[in-house]
């Protein structure tokens, strides 16, 4: 496949797919699993967002983490969708700080 990234839905299945990368399989480009459901109305927290982030930091190396949404965006209202979205970034950002300052 020619992809520069492939994004999986992963919040929804527990992180099961991601289990196949912890077992030693390796795909040559970006992998973003989602990081928050979008079908719930429910907005995560910047924390749980980190949390989850960081889980996948222990299985995925940084340079290959894209952080993004479980898929798209069309069920919810925008709404929803701003905080969910400034949630996302801003776990993203703190985790950024972590890294860079441990280096």
């Amino acid at each position: 496949m020619d992809a520069d990234v492939i994004t999986i839905e992963n919040s929804r299945s527990d992180e099961k797919l991601l289990s196949v990368f912890r077992e030693g399989v390796k795909y040559g480009a970006g992998i973003g699993p989602g990081v928050y459901d979008i079908h719930s109305p429910r907005i995560p927290s910047t924390e749980e967002i980190a949390d989850r982030i960081s889980k996948m930091l222990a299985v995925l190396d940084t340079n290959i983490l894209w952080v993004n949404p479980d898929c798209g965006l069309k069920t919810r209202k925008y709404t929803e969708v701003k905080p969910a979205l400034s949630n996302m970034v801003a776990a993203a950002k703190l985790l950024r700080d972590q890294l860079a300052s441990t280096k």
